[in-house]
């Protein structure tokens, strides 16, 4: 098959691109601007567009089908040409399913957890040489790629996303996949762009638990209410199995779990990632991977890209990196690692970067997520705000949506890194919640914080 991509520089879009390319299919595309390290992978196989910007004749009755990524605009050129030709027009979860559609489909749904969920699947699938189609939204240690395709597997374990699945189709991705085997681990108000309100956003996921095939299975966190309430009013026929956190306790820095036999040391921590390991622990059963196997794979996972990524460590300090934005995943976050060190002092950095999270109306979600943190801060970028058309905030409206007393709050890059770099680290754990970079901050440089 000939495969045209529409924005093919992206994360999702470039892995995918890949992973076909893997599989045999003649791969091409076009996107306007193109970062690494998807620059670089895309050259190293041949995918990488000679110039950047759009090209309708690079569209062609030849071309069996157009993959249109996000970043591509409703009036981009290319496309324009691919509704004039009459060719096919797939989203980014529209593909994936049309490749998965004889497999039996493993799908991870939720507002927080699923990436880090769906990598410990794939961790211990791997550790015991169970081979699977899959799609996952981080960079994973011992994996090349972000998206792996196949003729031959039998299962495929897809990462669902509830943001929009292109420019010309409003739909959340996990709305397509129609999955046989799914999770969900939390609900919790996210990308208010798109779900204006709270109710809005939660009838997203009653839709993902009805597009479970018939007959098919839902593992959910029933700690999460608003999980437990949606599954279990949902009237479709299938099989409902709820989990909860496991028993573990901490002891001087390492997190042990409870298991049938004895005590374990394992390398993630935190309530939240303990929950997750249990949902991760009932979806590889329901895949055929015994208990006692699930805990020899999970022994030796280190954690997802980004999701409490240590930066550097020494007798008495840690720095960790953290993807967290949304107010649930600051909370969790930054109460996995007090829990983990409660001797030591916590100084949590967060930084506000999305569109929800810079939102005057949704600023006020983010009240108590940093009551764990000894020091709390607060970076935004003023400009950010401008480039976004958002209403400007202050720091007084931000002072009061978190309700921290001693919140610190920067919006200067320069005096920001003068800050972290000015702290004396000893007998701390520095936490850095982001999914920018405060301004243009070089983390390799963070790590010469302690020695």
């Amino acid at each position: 098959m000939r495969i045209h991509f529409i924005a093919i520089g992206g994360a999702a879009m470039h892995n995918l691109a890949l992973a076909l390319h893997h599989k045999g299919y003649k791969v091409s595309g076009s996107d306007d601007v193109i970062f690494e390290p998807s620059k670089s992978r895309l050259e190293a196989v041949g995918l990488l567009p000679n110039e950047f910007g759009w090209f309708p004749e690079k569209i062609t009755r030849e071309i069996d089908a157009v993959i249109l990524g996000m970043h591509a605009k409703k009036d981009n050129p290319e496309l324009a040409k691919a509704h004039e030709l009459g060719l096919k027009i797939y989203s980014y979860p529209e593909f994936l399913y049309e490749q998965s559609k004889y497999k039996t489909r493993v799908v991870i749904g939720g507002s927080h957890g699923k990436t880090t969920i769906t990598s410990m699947i794939l961790h211990v699938l791997k550790y015991h040489n169970i081979e699977v189609d899959y799609m996952v939204g981080a960079q994973l240690e011992g994996f090349d790629t972000m998206v792996h395709l196949t003729e031959e597997n039998d299962f495929i374990v897809l990462e669902g996303d509830e943001y929009l699945s292109s420019p010309i189709d409003m739909r959340p991705k996990f709305h397509l996949y129609k999955p046989n085997i799914a999770l969900l681990s939390g609900i919790a108000w996210d990308h208010i762009n798109v779900f204006p309100t709270y109710d809005n956003y939660v009838e997203q996921f009653k839709i993902f638990v009805d597009s479970i095939v018939n007959g098919g299975i839902i593992v959910y966190n029933e700690e999460d209410e608003g999980v437990k309430k949606v599954v279990l009013s949902s009237e479709n026929p299938i099989r409902k199995h709820p989990y909860n956190t496991p028993e573990y306790r901490v002891e001087n820095g390492t997190t042990l779990l409870y298991t049938p036999e004895g005590d374990m040391p394992i390398e993630v921590f935190g309530k939240h990632n303990l929950n997750n390991l249990e949902g991760a622990k009932w979806i590889c059963q329901h895949m055929g991977v015994d208990e006692a196997d699930f805990y020899e794979g999970i022994a030796t996972f280190k954690g997802a890209s980004k999701r409490l990524e240590k930066i550097k460590e020494n007798n008495d300090s840690v720095i960790y990196k953290d993807f967290a934005h949304s107010p649930s995943k600051v909370l969790a976050t930054t109460q996995a690692v007090k829990e983990q060190f409660p001797h030591r002092k916590l100084v949590a950095c967060l930084e506000l970067h999305t569109y929800s999270s810079l939102n005057a109306e949704f600023l006020k979600e983010y009240e108590g997520t940093l009551i764990n943190a000894d020091v709390a801060i607060v970076f935004y970028s003023p400009e950010a705000l401008k480039i976004k058309k958002l209403t400007q905030i202050d720091k007084e409206q931000i002072s009061a949506s978190f309700n921290k007393e001693g919140l610190i709050i920067y919006t200067d890059p320069k005096e920001f890194k003068d800050f972290l770099f000015d702290l004396n680290l000893k007998n701390v754990s520095l936490l850095l919640m982001s999914s920018g970079n405060y301004g243009g901050l070089d983390f390799n440089e963070v790590r010469n914080l302690i020695n």
